[in-house]
């Protein structure tokens, strides 16, 4: 049994979900992935996966063990790039992750010139308004907007952004501009609604920070949505500056309560902490990161 061969074949039955998405994904026929799985399971004398009618499961042991594997995959995978020549001259695949609407607008338009000057390099740019794990989903580079945990990964500061509560002139005329903040109790609100409660905006009064209970009229799990509704004038929208900076600037949206303004959030391009970078990493770090600052110190408002 080759241990390596079928280690990648369980991490590929786990990732795609089932022993046939793994057949698929790695082109070999579905009698062997099966095969190959129960000969590991016999090596290890232990039960790594539970086969149902719809999907793979994990045991205890197999959790373990797939956290492990990839970690030996991972090394492998950089040890064979190192020997290709990846750390010779830029070039290979990065996978880049980003939130999606500051990936659409800033990062996006960096890449694509990246890529321009460094052609034998290929990108995937991975827009979420998740956080991934860098190591276990293998990226190279994320960029992050808010405070970061400890970790061994190495963060460098893009900038900051702040959040921004505005309206349309539509509404703002109809409704009244609030002027405190127990105002936004008696309007509409749009909310949007990621993993934290949406229904609950932080604001800074003085020096003390505020917790406000809003009345979501409207509530969606995407930015550009919320940036659509307010200017469809559907109510008061909390985004972050860059975000609304052009509908600001135009005179589309208004900026209300900016008073209290809560505390700014980091931007920061975070990478593993590796003894040797490849070139590549390199490359996009030296080339992304001054562009990078220069859009976000241009977007206030």
């Amino acid at each position: 049994m080759d241990r390596f061969e079928a280690m990648r074949t369980l991490v590929a039955a786990v990732d795609g979900g089932s022993l046939s998405a793994a057949s698929r994904t790695l082109g070999v026929p579905l009698p062997t992935i099966s095969r190959r799985v129960s000969d590991l399971e016999a090596h290890l004398r232990a039960q790594l996966v539970v086969r149902t009618s719809r999907k793979l499961l994990l045991t205890e042991a197999g959790r373990a063990y797939v956290a492990t594997a990839r970690r030996i995959l991972f090394d492998m995978d950089e040890a064979e790039r190192s020997a290709a020549g990846e750390y010779l001259v830029p070039r290979g695949d990065l996978l880049i992750t980003a939130p999606v609407m500051f990936g659409r607008l800033h990062v996006q338009p960096v890449v694509l010139n990246f890529l321009a000057t460094y052609p034998e390099i290929n990108l995937r740019l991975e827009l979420a308004d998740y956080v991934a794990d860098l190591v276990e989903n293998q990226i190279d580079m994320a960029v992050r907007i808010g405070s970061l945990p400890d970790s061994s990964l190495i963060a460098t500061a893009l900038g900051s952004v702040g959040w921004v509560t505005c309206a349309s002139p539509a509404y703002l005329a109809q409704h009244g501009t609030p002027q405190i903040l127990d105002d936004l109790t008696t309007h509409r609100c749009i909310a949007f609604e990621r993993l934290s409660a949406s229904d609950t905006w932080m604001f800074q009064d003085g020096s003390d920070e505020a917790t406000l209970k809003i009345r979501p009229q409207f509530a969606v799990n995407s930015a550009i949505a919320v940036l659509d509704a307010a200017l469809a004038g559907a109510g008061i929208a909390r985004l972050l500056s860059y975000q609304v900076a052009d509908a600001i600037s135009a005179g589309r949206l208004v900026r209300v309560l900016a008073d209290f303004q809560p505390k700014r959030l980091p931007v920061h391009l975070m990478h593993r902490g590796q003894a040797i970078l490849p070139l590549k990493v390199r490359a996009f770090l030296d080339f992304a990161l001054p562009r990078l600052k220069a859009r976000l110190a241009g977007v206030e408002v």
